[in-house]
């Protein structure tokens, strides 16, 4: 498996194992649902470069959680948007195929409106990673 794979399965099953969120969004994706009732998230692809060292392989990247709700008011999707930082708290350090998290950072989030009672929050953060020889 592909980091990108290794790292988007831990991301979902992450979310999807977090109480708060298990029970407040209809489905964790990795790709936008052709038919999936709000709310409801969806891992977005990794953007990584290198992060090698002399003797390990890494990558530095950036992963986005995107968020998409229904209504009028943005205070559920802001409360989902800390749960969902929880949630990727608690992923496990070693991610498989060699590969462990050096370190996983909040770097930013934004509530925005798509429409008449749709918004959307995106969620990003940095993650360092170094795979074992």
């Amino acid at each position: 498996m592909s980091l990108h794979e290794v790292l988007a399965t831990a991301l979902a099953q992450a979310l999807r194992t977090h109480a708060p969120l298990g029970v407040a969004i209809n489905g964790v994706f990795d790709a936008p649902p052709a038919r999936a009732v709000r709310p409801y998230a969806v891992v977005e692809e990794a953007v990584l470069t290198d992060w090698s060292t002399k003797d390990m392989a890494g990558r530095e990247g950036r992963l986005t959680i995107a968020l998409f709700d229904l209504g009028e008011r943005t205070s559920r999707l802001r409360a989902l948007t800390g749960e969902v930082s929880a949630a990727l708290a608690a992923v496990p350090r070693d991610l498989g195929e060699g590969w462990r998290i050096v370190s996983l950072d909040f770097v930013r989030s934004r509530v925005v409106r798509e429409g008449e009672a749709r918004t959307a929050a995106i969620i990003e953060f940095r993650v360092r990673v170094l795979q074992a020889n």
